[in-house]
């Protein structure tokens, strides 16, 4: 990337927009927050509200069920109900107005909530404890014993919590004072109609982090005002090192592109990648017809392997598979196609080619340490305790195919298409557990070191002519005698041995197996070979 030329000095009157546009959207900003704020304690206030007095009206018929109504139906038949301040004693008894109220303020007052109803007086009856009033409730009821005609007192007071307190007195009623004068506990006997003998109060407590609720979007407002000042003042600081910052931030881009470059890597193959970063292929729809060598591999009964293991341990295994066959690949100059679920397409001869022969060839190679490579890992799979490991069949063809970029403007892929990309397919899926199937057109590249069978024509549809299969025997000489490992995988055979650490014990108990079936081939042998259709004696 070039160095960055110096951007020319902009029109005056732009500087000013911005700021224009800043200003009068916080002016219009204002009282669109207060009134969100005003809407939101209005709703919050009346959610508790509504919460409170839920609770309070519970816990009114709570009481009232148990006190007034259990008490009557749990009352002895032939016992008259009575009213009484100790109800609790006496069967059939139930709770006088004073009464029920102090007991409605215990339990309403008893729990940690932000409403308390307290209803008390200096003057207990005897063999009561004493009521404990507090400060605001000392003075409530003497400005109420110094005024008849006050009804209310208010007080507000606050540090960290709003608490709002309103108290009411108890005013003597005839019949009051009639129990009262009367009643041989009652601390005073001259009661008169009028006379305040308590308050009940009602306390609100609010606390702060709850008050704040409805100042959130003013603070969010007023935030964004100082944000938009720091925004001004930067703005001004930073036109003086435009150049010098917009120099840093291309090194930064250019830091960002090789990074994002290096992960889209990761999508494509490096043949595809290294032609379309260089400039040598246009990223448009377009296509050409080539000379191929496909490969095609695809891992035999994964269905069957995928319900024996986790999910988890499936994953990493299949992980572990493509990223090894992957490596072999690119470093054999295959383009890797695609992925499709556990099967692999690649192919030799476009973006790079060294003519037919030799990318048969190559693609032959690839395939040959693949199946080293898959011997390798499943002797390792084998040492991590899975039973099953993978094994793979594979399927190479050579001849035409179209090559090239495939879809629409906006989303594209790299592929190719063509009876000859699905003969690859078709021979691998002809192909026994751990072999190579070739066609005849690979086969001519590369007879020349490889052995291979023909087998049983097969015919495509889209391919007029019959396809001649040829199993690849050998492609190198045979393990030396000291080799570890020896892996042979073919229809009815599939053995992984592995004599690294093996005691003469264990080699003993094997040589034993295998001699067991070495006299069951032997025998298989030996029988005649009954032509198809003949009759068997």
């Amino acid at each position: 990337m070039t160095d960055a030329a110096i951007i020319p000095e902009t029109k005056p009157w732009r500087r000013f927009v911005p700021a224009l546009v800043a200003v009068i959207s916080l002016l219009l900003l204002l009282p669109v927050a207060v009134m969100l704020d005003l809407k939101d304690l209005t709703a919050h206030l009346s959610r508790q509200q509504a919460t409170d007095m839920t609770r309070i009206i519970n816990d009114i018929r709570d009481l009232y069920a148990r006190d007034v109504v259990g008490r009557i139906l749990q009352a002895p038949p032939g016992v008259a109900i009575t009213a009484s301040d100790n109800f609790h004693d006496i069967p059939g008894a139930i709770p006088i107005p004073a009464t029920f109220s102090l007991e409605l303020g215990k339990l309403i007052s008893a729990q940690d909530n932000a409403v308390r109803y307290d209803f008390v007086s200096d003057y207990a009856f005897a063999g009561r404890a004493p009521h404990e009033l507090d400060e605001f409730q000392t003075m409530a009821l003497a400005k109420f014993r110094a005024d008849p005609a006050l009804n209310v007192v208010e007080q507000t007071r606050g540090d960290l919590n709003s608490t709002v307190a309103i108290a009411s007195p108890i005013r003597m009623t005839q019949t009051c004072v009639a129990c009262h004068n009367s009643h041989p506990d009652s601390p005073k006997t001259d009661w008169k109609v009028g006379d305040v003998r308590g308050i009940q109060s009602v306390t609100v407590t609010q606390p702060l982090a709850l008050s704040s609720i409805g100042v959130r979007y003013l603070f969010v407002y007023f935030a964004l005002a100082a944000l938009t000042g720091v925004y001004f003042v930067y703005q001004q600081w930073r036109q003086s090192r435009q150049v010098s910052a917009l120099n840093e931030e291309l090194k930064e881009a250019n830091s960002f592109l090789a990074t994002v470059s290096l992960k889209i890597a990761k999508y494509l193959s490096p043949e595809i990648y290294k032609s379309v970063f260089s400039g040598e292929r246009d990223v448009k729809v377009t296509a050409e017809r080539k000379k191929l060598t496909i490969f095609f591999s695809d891992i035999v009964d994964f269905t069957a392997t995928t319900e024996r293991m986790q999910p988890e341990e499936l994953t990493a295994l299949l992980n572990e598979y493509l990223t090894e066959m992957s490596r072999i690949a690119i470093a054999h100059g295959a383009t890797v196609d695609k992925f499709i679920g556990d099967a692999i397409l690649a192919f030799f001869g476009d973006p790079n080619t060294l003519g037919a022969a030799e990318d048969a060839r190559a693609c032959l190679h690839m395939a040959n340490e693949m199946q080293d490579r898959l011997a390798e890992l499943q002797r390792k799979w084998l040492d991590q305790g899975i039973e099953h490991p993978f094994r793979v069949r594979m399927g190479i063809n050579t001849g035409y195919c179209n090559v090239g970029n495939f879809g629409s403007d906006d989303r594209m892929d790299y592929t190719i298409i063509g009876a000859e990309a699905n003969l690859a397919a078709r021979l691998q899926s002809i192909a026994p557990a751990g072999g190579i199937m070739l066609s005849y057109e690979t086969y001519a590249h590369v007879k020349d070191f490889v052995e291979a069978q023909p087998t049983d024509p097969i015919r495509m549809k889209g391919i007029s002519r019959e396809v001649i299969p040829y199993l690849v025997e050998r492609t190198s000489p045979a393990p030396a005698a000291d080799t570890t490992l020896i892996s042979e995988n073919e229809d009815g055979l599939s053995l992984v041995l592995d004599m690294s650490g093996m005691d003469p014990e264990r080699a003993a108990r094997l040589r034993a197996k295998l001699k067991a079936a070495l006299a069951v081939l032997d025998t298989k042998a030996r029988q005649p070979i009954v032509p198809d259709g003949a009759p068997q004696t």
